[in-house]
């Protein structure tokens, strides 16, 4: 028999399935959905809609989704499925009056613009409807009765919300250790669950989202489901094919980054020119968004041509920003072999700090990634999506078993981040090493959404516990190096691979495993 629930294992290595998250009440509940028989996406749902009602400072319902799903027992050999659940722009979204007000920008915050229809219900039930083995009342019942009964607030969520007005009767924590109710999230589920999408979209909260817009949303905008499934984009890289979401995800900056790496020397971490060649592998690779045509991004001879124009001595400076924002991760691994990589987003932390009144869920601002250039493939427009931060990554071998998957906070360095990661990894390091291992980030010294200004330089901040050899010798490549303080933030990440002798394992800050059947 298994292991009662109340033993189950908090571990980094697994026999049957695994599933990592940022936060121990998400694990639980898609470990119990595990146990139970539910599929790995079965879990991922259940973990997110937990992490929606407990830590909205970094995802929820207001949001927006990306998952990548492996699952060769029903789709067979082949790439992932890609599911993109971000949600397109009101019919009444309009440029122009924005840059009538005088707005060189989108708006970020305390603007219902910066709002698009949220993606993260769709997602859910897109994801239960292709993957999906359990009833939906089950994989969601953990969340409705975290919101129901109550919680603990922890000292990121009491941060968060000390200036985010509330709703539902909604009475947001004053220290950590409070305990927390949010009865209108758990109206939203239970609707959800009884009447499906139309339960949450055509129910108290999109009449609430309708009523906040004032005409920027219209009863067909929240008709129409935002979930798609896409085929992925992906690269051959250190002897494993590695996917991701296409666009809107910038995705495919990390793809051309891993493909540039794979060319260059890159044997010891440890060495300053393994951070230096990483990082000029990223600025080369992120030299224009890919609304119009990822993929041609991606052909062989663009790849070569961006590593010879990489100096393996010297920084080529550039000067920019580079997005920031928050965001949480779900891995997932079930004992049939599906693997899935959820990420899900408010875009900056509570997002637009606009809440829709009844259920007291906080609206994302995603839609602050538009811009308001006219006749740019990403200005802000009627039924647009916005560019995304979100990555999920997903490594599979040659023959199309399953290697790894892989997903991490952190906004616009989320690119630098996994290609750290996979970097390590696909090398031949243990998981928790590739995680543990200190890192760089590309930083531009602007706030989050905010546009590029030609007179801002990239800086290279180096994580506490970097090499010395990298503060040391990286500003003789040219690069302008701070060396970041312990508690500053590098991208949380989690990760599931498949063990070189077969069984699991994955790091992160909540890797939950169930045993083996004993």
């Amino acid at each position: 028999m298994n292991a009662p629930v109340d033993q189950q294992e908090i571990t980094g290595t697994a026999d049957r399935a695994m599933i990592c998250t940022a936060d121990h009440r998400a694990s639980s509940a898609g470990l119990a959905i595990l146990r139970a028989g539910g599929s790995a996406a079965d879990a991922a749902v259940a973990a997110n809609a937990v992490l929606a009602v407990v830590a909205p400072q970094c995802c929820g319902m207001g949001g927006d989704l990306f998952a990548l799903v492996h699952a060769l027992e029903r789709d067979g050999p082949g790439p992932p499925a890609a599911l993109n659940a971000s949600g397109r722009a009101g019919s009444g979204a309009d440029a122009a009056a924005l840059r009538a007000e005088g707005r060189r920008r989108m708006p970020v915050r305390h603007d219902v613009r910066s709002v698009t229809v949220p993606g993260c219900v769709d997602g859910w039930l897109a994801l239960h409807a292709r993957y999906g083995r359990m009833p939906l009342a089950e994989v969601l019942e953990s969340a409705v009765l975290h919101a129901e009964r109550g919680f603990t607030a922890t000292p990121g969520l009491v941060a968060a919300c000390r200036d985010a007005p509330g709703g539902d009767g909604l009475a947001w924590p004053a220290r950590p250790g409070e305990q927390v109710k949010r009865p209108g999230i758990a109206r939203a589920l239970r609707g959800i669950v009884a009447d499906g999408r139309s339960g949450f979209y055509q129910g108290e909260f999109g009449d609430g989202l309708l009523h906040i817009g004032r005409g920027l949303f219209a009863p067909s905008d929240l008709a129409e489901p935002a979930a798609e499934w896409q085929r992925p984009l992906g690269v051959r890289a250190f002897g494993h094919d590695v996917w991701t979401a296409p666009p809107n995800s910038p995705g495919h900056v990390l793809l051309a980054a891993l493909a540039v790496a794979t060319g260059f020397d890159l044997s010891d971490p440890a060495d300053p020119g393994w951070a230096h060649l990483l990082a000029e592998s990223v600025l080369a690779a992120s030299g224009g968004r890919a609304e119009a045509d990822a993929a041609a991004l991606l052909r062989p001879d663009r790849i070569d041509a961006l590593r010879a124009a990489i100096d393996p001595a010297r920084h080529w400076r550039r000067r920019g920003t580079v997005q920031s924002g928050d965001a949480a991760c779900v891995c997932a691994v079930d004992d049939r072999g599906m693997s899935i990589a959820l990420q899900q987003s408010n875009g900056t932390g509570l997002g637009s700090l606009l809440f829709e009144p009844g259920t007291g869920i906080n609206l994302h601002n995603c839609g602050a990634g538009f811009t308001l250039a006219p006749g740019s493939a990403a200005e802000y427009g009627p039924r647009r999506r916005p560019p995304h931060t979100l990555v999920p990554v997903v490594a599979t071998r040659p023959d199309g078993t399953f290697r790894a998957v892989l997903g991490c906070a952190g906004g616009g360095i989320q690119p630098q981040v996994d290609l750290q990661i996979l970097v390590r990894l696909l090398r031949g390091a243990p998981a928790e090493d590739a995680l543990a291992a200190p890192r760089w980030r590309l930083a531009g010294g602007l706030g989050p959404f905010e546009a590029p200004q030609g007179n801002t330089p990239i800086r290279l901040d180096l994580q506490a516990g970097a090499p010395d050899a990298w503060a040391r010798r990286l500003p003789g490549y040219g690069h302008l190096v701070r060396a970041a303080a312990e508690d500053e933030e590098f991208g949380e990440a989690q990760l599931i691979e498949a063990g070189p002798g077969g069984g699991l394992r994955g790091d992160g800050p909540c890797p939950f495993a169930l045993p083996r059947v004993r």
